[in-house]
């Protein structure tokens, strides 16, 4: 496998892994879960990932850069019917991390906090 390979994969895994834990929370999908749900072995995790932890962190702080990414200069109005439609509520893997994950955030260990909190305050 190439080095490009693997950072694809683990951009993969990344992704895989933030739209599962927004849909169910980061208590709620194990390792084996989430790499299987990208397509790859549990064994390939630790390749990786140090640890579960590790992701979590990463996953939430890739996310919160890119909604804050999309977020600039979008039209208020605009992002707010965004963010309060139908699709947006009912699309929980595809929307908010802040909504979905604030209150595991606060659960979770330092790292992820701070993760979490840096992104926070730059959406």
């Amino acid at each position: 496998m190439t080095k490009a390979q693997a950072e694809q994969n683990r951009a993969h895994i990344v992704a895989t892994a933030a739209r599962l834990f927004r849909e169910r929370g980061y208590d709620g999908v194990g390792v084996a879960e989430l790499m299987a749900a990208a397509g790859f072995t549990h064994g390939g995790f630790y390749k990786h990932f140090r640890s579960k932890a590790d992701l979590m962190a990463e996953a939430s702080a890739s996310r919160l850069s890119q909604i804050a990414a999309r977020a600039e200069g979008v039209d208020p109005a605009e992002f707010v019917e965004s963010y309060v439609s139908r699709e947006h509520r009912d699309g929980r893997g595809g929307g908010c991390t802040i909504a979905a994950l604030s209150g595991d955030a606060a659960r979770q260990p330092a790292d992820i906090k701070a993760e979490f909190a840096a992104g926070s305050s730059s959406c």
